[in-house]
């Protein structure tokens, strides 16, 4: 099975980079599933209904959210019916929604689980316990699970990776914005990369307007943050290949701009 996973999509600049380039991704790398990070995807802010349904459109299969998640009140009212949606699983149990969901892809079936970092992050639940119960039900049904571990503190990520080696197909980290180069096949078989990086603004700062970002630093005073609506892209992914133990085979990091362009 191969998975393309797409880091985190910042606003419209994101959502454009995504439209260009992923019919480009799916033929050189013929993915069975692709699975993106939505939660900036309104203007840095969540998700919308239309969002949503536009990323299905494009040839997303399933979207996972993160600190963002609740950040568009209308979330609220479909999140519950978007069967391809998932936030952090380690959120509250009134939380709506679900952190996970397996899809069919190809005649074989794939889990997708996303859960949530507790360092330097409003406090959730303990996700390493969180995914030992999402895993032991996965494992009855297919080989084949991706994490998308959303967290801050690099720290964290690995020690996440590690706790799931052997156990997950995939571990993919998410939430900085900024793609490691620590990419790797661990030794029990789980593909691994500290944090992919974002999809969106490639002249900002994390996807924000560099203007106001630097104005605060320089100023210590506050300032708006917002998401650039014109400008270049950047577009930050990782490639996966599983054989049919479910175990990583071949990964790749995959990051595109202007200077360094999309090579077919």
């Amino acid at each position: 099975m191969k998975l393309l996973f797409i880091g985190d999509i910042v606003g419209s600049i994101g959502r454009d980079a995504l439209q260009s380039y992923l019919p480009r991704l799916k033929s050189k790398y013929k993915p069975d599933a692709v699975i993106v990070n939505g939660e900036n995807a309104a203007a840095g802010r969540g998700i919308t209904k239309k969002i949503y349904d536009d990323l299905l459109f494009m040839g997303v299969d399933v979207i996972t959210m993160g600190n963002h998640t609740w950040d568009q009140k209308e979330i609220f009212d479909f999140i519950d019916d978007a069967d391809y949606l998932i936030r952090p699983a380690n959120f509250s149990e009134d939380a709506p929604g679900k952190g996970s969901v397996t899809i069919t892809k190809n005649g074989k079936q794939l889990t997708v689980m996303n859960l949530h970092g507790r360092v330097f992050l409003p406090p959730h639940d303990c996700p390493f316990k969180k995914v030992d119960e999402m895993i032991e039900e996965a494992q009855k049904i297919s080989p084949y699970i991706f994490v998308d571990f959303h967290a801050e503190a690099t720290s964290e990520k690995i020690a996440f990776g590690w706790h799931l080696d052997g156990r997950a197909s995939a571990v993919v980290g998410t939430h900085t914005h900024v793609q490691t180069a620590d990419n790797r096949i661990l030794p029990g078989g789980t593909a691994y990369i500290t944090d992919v990086g974002m999809t969106g603004p490639y002249d900002g700062v994390l996807g924000m307007g560099k203007e106001n970002v630097l104005y605060k630093f320089k100023t210590n005073l506050p300032a708006r943050f917002e998401v650039p609506k014109t400008g270049r892209a950047v577009l930050s992914g990782y490639f996966v290949e599983l054989n049919q133990a479910g175990k990583a085979i071949h990964q790749e990091r995959i990051y595109i701009n202007d200077d360094q362009p999309f090579v077919q």
